[in-house]
């Protein structure tokens, strides 16, 4: 709960067992926008390790580079790969492991690759590699936390995978975007929320109760060692001496109950939004959502909903799926707004290039932040496993620092400095007319969704792809 002195109003939206599992207090918290700033915090991490290492992942990819330079090599020195069997090698007594995702179906193909690789190489070390498939068919373990000494925890919507790595400039082209096959990958944004203190802590005993639904035991504790601050130093503090609140999603399954709480907490903070809804998100296909943020635009002096989306999926399943999913809300609530409230755009480089957009973000004015794995889809709400962490602003100070992060996200895609993201809502009254005023050149494009067609239609109504629940796993909706 709460720490002393803190006031109701602080626990309006973060209720421990409904919106969150957790509400733990961090001395410390960062927000990584993009993940040369994550990788570079996890590099630092990783070095100053001493007890464990502990990994949840959706995939996993020991080649990754953490301090890419343009460059590859066999065996490059920042390779997560090879620096966690370095750090086994020079520290004994550090217990490393990693719990990803074991794919049943790939619908991009990428995992049996990447697992066979991550095996191979961790083969006879000291790195425990292990693969998680405790839940429903078709369903995923999406959570993405990395616990470094049970003192220090990253939680996004980043995998350590070869085609992760940006800088916030997504620059056109950027040869330090490399791939071990030479070539280069395209812009992608990210965003990584690092903790410490008992949040940390917190999700060093979310990752051990997955460990043992993995059928493991739990990993030992060992001693907590107190001689180093391990804070990164690349990593600058956004705020300080907050509380931390753990959300997450699992499946029914089995004898296992269903955890909404990710949800749970969506819908509550669209409920309670007076001014701005901020979302970044890779899809967006939730009908439950949808429904909720077109009842606050309904409203004479509801909020303004300000949705940051990739224009076009990369992988031919996500466009068959979530693009066709998406395409019928989008038009829905633009239909519905009828004061001019809504935006629903996509990002590009300078010279019009897609920017991936992977992360899952969401700000409520300056009230809420919310970082982690969750998509805005179904499945993201009932049916795979989630994890995100979120902070309810109580005093000016706090408020004005989430404002300062959503204006430096926009700021970041219009290709200005958060202050005059801040300057022109000011002068506007409005951040979706800010937005506007800013975006003479285009980096921010409408969402395109076209005439409905049969398919998009077909794949809306059955939620191909995105069941809510392990019962639509098997039986597409309507069926």
């Amino acid at each position: 709960m709460g720490r002393p002195g803190q006031t109701s109003a602080h626990r309006a939206l973060l209720r421990p067992g409904e919106t969150c599992w957790r509400l733990a207090p961090a001395g410390r918290v960062a927000f990584l926008m993009d993940n040369q700033a994550f990788y570079a915090a996890l590099l630092e991490a990783l070095q100053g390790a001493r007890r464990s290492i502990l990994v949840l992942g959706w995939a996993f990819d020991p080649r990754t580079r953490l301090a890419p330079d343009g460059s590859e090599g066999p065996d490059d020195p920042d390779e997560i790969g090879r620096v966690l069997l370095d750090l086994t090698q020079a520290r004994p007594g550090l217990d490393v492991r990693l719990l990803i995702w074991k794919a049943t179906l790939s619908a991009t193909g990428i995992h049996p690759f990447l697992r066979h690789r991550a095996k191979t190489w961790f083969a006879g070390t000291a790195v425990k590699f292990l693969e998680a498939d405790d839940v429903p068919f078709g369903a995923c373990h999406h959570q993405k936390v990395i616990l470094i000494d049970d003192r220090l925890a990253f939680c996004g919507g980043g995998d350590i995978v070869t085609n992760r790595w940006d800088t916030p400039a997504h620059l056109q082209v950027d040869p330090r975007r490399i791939l071990p096959q030479h070539r280069l990958h395209p812009p992608r944004h990210e965003v990584t929320m690092l903790v410490d203190g008992e949040a940390a802590a917190a999700l060093g005993d979310l990752f051990r109760a997955r460990w043992r639904g993995a059928g493991q035991d739990e990993p030992a504790p060992g001693p907590v060692i107190e001689d180093r601050d391990p804070w990164p130093v690349s990593a600058p503090v956004s705020l300080r001496d907050v509380d931390v609140g753990v959300a997450r999603t699992e499946p029914h399954w089995k004898a296992r109950p269903l955890v909404d709480e990710i949800r749970q907490l969506t819908l509550a903070c669209i409920a309670k939004a007076t001014r701005t809804i901020y979302l970044e998100n890779q899809y967006f296909t939730s009908h439950i959502v949808a429904d909720a943020l077109e009842r606050r635009l309904a409203e004479p002096d509801g909020p303004e909903v300000i949705l940051i989306i990739t224009r076009r999926s990369p992988s031919w399943f996500d466009q068959a799926t979530m693009d066709q999913g998406r395409n019928p809300i989008v038009r829905r609530l633009r239909a519905a707004d009828r004061f001019g409230r809504f935006r629903a755009l996509a990002p590009r480089t300078s010279g019009g290039q897609t920017i991936l957009l992977h992360a899952k973000v969401s700000i409520f004015d300056d009230r809420v932040i919310r970082v982690g794995s969750a998509n805005l889809n179904d499945r993201s709400g009932g049916f795979d496993t989630e994890c995100e962490l979120a902070v309810e602003g109580d005093d000016a100070a706090l408020r004005a620092a989430i404002a300062g992060f959503r204006d430096r996200l926009l700021g970041h895609f219009l290709a200005v400095e958060p202050a005059a993201v801040a300057e022109a809502q000011g002068r506007h009254g409005s951040l979706a007319k800010a937005v506007d005023a800013l975006n003479a050149d285009g980096r921010l494009t409408p969402i395109a969704v076209g005439k409905a067609t049969w398919w998009e239609t077909f794949v809306a109504a059955h939620h191909l792809g995105d069941p809510s629940d392990a019962s639509e796993s098997w039986r597409p909706r309507g069926w």
